[in-house]
């Protein structure tokens, strides 16, 4: 992931996947979605950041990186997470009967 500020358009760019071309673009209320072809999220860009966000969006540099150790989220092919083992492993919740 990189975030990038640019100072002299006032954008605030978000790129998730730096090496996918965007396919589509959807912007609301000034917030534009690039898409790969696959309907993932390539980045966000957000217009007039410093109207948007705050006055100085290079004091958003400062973010922290919070990564939940059970992520469920979508992985890229190849990358591994930790894991809380396999499914027969795991504990059944109980039925509501």
């Amino acid at each position: 992931m990189k975030i990038e500020y640019d100072t002299e358009h006032d954008l605030l760019n978000i790129e998730f996947l730096g090496n996918v071309r965007i396919d589509d673009s959807l912007e609301v209320d000034g917030v534009v979605i690039d898409y790969a072809k696959d309907k993932r999220i390539v980045a966000i860009e957000v217009l007039d950041a410093s109207k948007r966000t705050t006055r100085k969006p290079l004091d958003l540099m400062g973010l922290s990186v919070v990564k939940s150790a059970g992520s469920g989220g979508v992985r890229e092919a190849g990358e591994k997470y930790g894991g809380k083992g396999t499914a027969k492993n795991r504990r059944r919740r109980p039925s509501s009967s």
